[in-house]
């Protein structure tokens, strides 16, 4: 009876309609699952009854067209829609949300999984894991030196909560800053004599401040420490002769800083002449006294000296009073223990563009190797030129030079590269205040885990007590040519089918265009808005179908009736 295709049809879409509702039920369901992916249905007709068949246009008569009769709907497709979902903020380092078409890899009883959900723990045993299910996330975990092996090959990430870095002693020392330029100098370049030299005319010859020089007696001479041009201290000694004229001559010698060894081939004078009728000064042209063995090279001035009719009194005065002060620099080091000990570098400004730099440690850390000082030059632009080590220069790029350090505490001896730079990297000299500080150096005291992050490539990294961090594993993701073709195993786990394809093993970030975001995840991407107009579509499309049965049957029961 052709009525019965009517019920037929109208039950097709009863029973595909319903199954829409099934569908719209399980996303709504789901719209606060972490990492869901909403579902989607689509129909097609099923096959169609001829009623005529067409004809072909003749010279004489056109064509006719088909008749034909459907006989119903089925169900053609239900899809996931696998569009991003949103992030929501948890601050959980271990809760990871994933932006791209990659999928977490997880292994649960030796099978792997793939998931989009990233609620993770890591559990007694360090492993990361998905703590609904028991599943561990795969990817790599780095060898001893905290690598990550190359390839695709994956494993469970395991992350030992008792790893320790052991002590790393200093090797290295990287320096920056600035010297200022225009500072005082240490090395001596003018001495002014000053005070004054009484006016008489004595009966003999006479000498200030005692006797007759004497280089053996103190008392006959006045000491002033000058420092020659690499910063080394010498001791200039000065007195006075007065003819019985009244005429004064000016005496100085040159010896060591201990006063015990001459440095001039002989001491050296000049006769101050007449003073000033004014002021009572000396009008003497100064007196330029060089030593080239010993880089010794100042002005000696008389100006300041006057010859009045006070009592004689002398005085000397260095760089005009000015006083050099030294540039300090300081950084922690480590011995091979762990333990730390205070490195301190201090330069002081030799001449134009020469400083002189000096290593010290505390008596009570150990001791330096000698020597652990020596100067640096600097070139007309403010740049490193040359570093020397004492008096050798050193000739490594850029000029690190090395001093030992040898601890008190038992701990191995240690060589300490101090890297003051090269060109403008590092120390430079401008007109710029001086500060000099230690950038980085390169070890550390021993150190537990104390915190983990993980970035947007997948590096699981660990922060150790002492500040250091160290990559410990990578965690990797699968992409999937067709990922509907991925079969729902539950609990936010999918396996591979034979229309998904091969999973290919990537690199967040790198050899693949996910990236992952740590303390995060995403939410179910379903759209209320859109589900509840979709149930209001099933619900009308039930109602019509319902209303084709009933339709039918009424006018079956009309056929029936017939008979009567």
């Amino acid at each position: 009876m052709a009525l019965l295709n009517s019920l037929f049809s109208g039950v097709s879409g009863l029973q595909n309609l319903q199954t829409m509702m099934d569908v719209i039920g399980d996303n709504i369901a789901n719209v606060d699952t972490i990492g869901y992916k909403g579902s989607r249905i689509t129909f097609s007709d099923t096959f169609n009854n001829f009623v005529k068949s067409g004809t072909n246009p003749t010279d004489s008569s056109g064509g006719t067209n088909s008749f034909q009769i459907g006989l119903g709907m089925k169900v053609n497709s239900i899809d996931r829609n696998w569009n991003q979902g949103t992030f929501e903020s948890t601050g959980i380092t271990s809760d990871l949300a994933l932006q791209g078409p990659g999928m977490f890899i997880l292994n649960s009883n030796g099978e792997n999984y793939y998931s989009r959900a990233g609620a993770f723990t890591f559990d007694a045993n360090g492993q990361l894991v998905d703590p609904q299910n028991g599943a561990v996330v795969q990817g790599k975990v780095a060898n001893g030196l905290y690598q990550i092996p190359q390839g695709t090959s994956i494993q469970n990430i395991v992350i030992d909560k008792n790893l320790r870095l052991p002590a790393i002693k200093t090797a290295k020392i990287v320096w920056g800053g600035n010297l200022q330029s225009n500072s005082p100098t240490i090395r001596t370049s003018t001495v002014d004599l000053t005070g004054n030299l009484k006016k008489e005319t004595p009966q003999s010859v006479q000498t200030y401040p005692g006797n007759a020089y004497n280089a053996t007696d103190p008392t006959t001479y006045q000491s002033t420490i000058i420092q020659n041009k690499d910063g080394a201290s010498f001791t200039l000694r000065t007195w006075y002769t007065e003819d019985t004229t009244g005429a004064w001559t000016a005496n100085w010698d040159v010896y060591s800083a201990d006063n015990t060894t001459e440095i001039l081939a002989a001491p050296g004078s000049q006769a101050l002449g007449t003073p000033d009728a004014t002021s009572g000064n000396f009008t003497t042209s100064p007196t330029q006294i060089t030593n080239t063995t010993n880089n010794i090279d100042f002005t000696l001035n008389y100006n300041s000296l006057s010859n009045i009719a006070a009592d004689s009194q002398t005085a000397t005065s260095v760089n005009k009073g000015e006083t050099a002060t030294p540039v300090m620099g300081s950084e922690t080091i480590y011995d091979s223990l762990g333990n730390p000990h205070t490195l301190q570098i201090e330069f002081d400004h030799l001449d134009s563009g020469k400083w002189a730099w000096t290593a010290s440690i505390p008596a009570t850390d150990g001791t330096l190797s000698s020597p652990s000082s020596g100067t640096i030059n600097f070139d007309a632009s403010g740049s490193i030129a040359s570093v020397f080590l004492g008096t050798n220069q050193v000739t490594t790029t850029p000029p690190i030079p090395q001093i030992i350090f040898a601890p008190s505490n038992g701990s191995e001896n240690q060589p300490l590269n101090l890297n003051f730079g090269l060109g403008t990297s590092g120390i430079t000299q401008t007109s710029l205040t001086s500060q000099v500080a230690a950038l980085s150096q390169d070890g550390s005291p021993s150190a537990t885990l104390s915190n983990l992050n993980i970035d947007q490539y997948g590096n699981i990294d660990g922060i150790f007590s002492n500040g250091n961090s160290k990559t410990l594993a990578q965690i990797m993701v699968a992409t999937f040519s067709n990922l509907n073709g991925l079969i729902s195993a539950g609990n936010n786990l999918y396996s591979v089918a034979a229309n998904s394809g091969t999973p290919r093993i990537d690199v967040p970030g790198e050899t693949s265009a996910t990236t992952i975001q740590s303390g995060a995840l995403e939410q179910s991407n379903v759209d209320l808005s859109q589900e509840f107009t979709n149930m209001i579509v099933s619900q009308r499309g039930f109602q019509a179908n319902a209303k084709v049965i009933t339709t039918a049957d009424q006018l079956l029961q009309v056929i029936t009736n017939l008979i009567q």
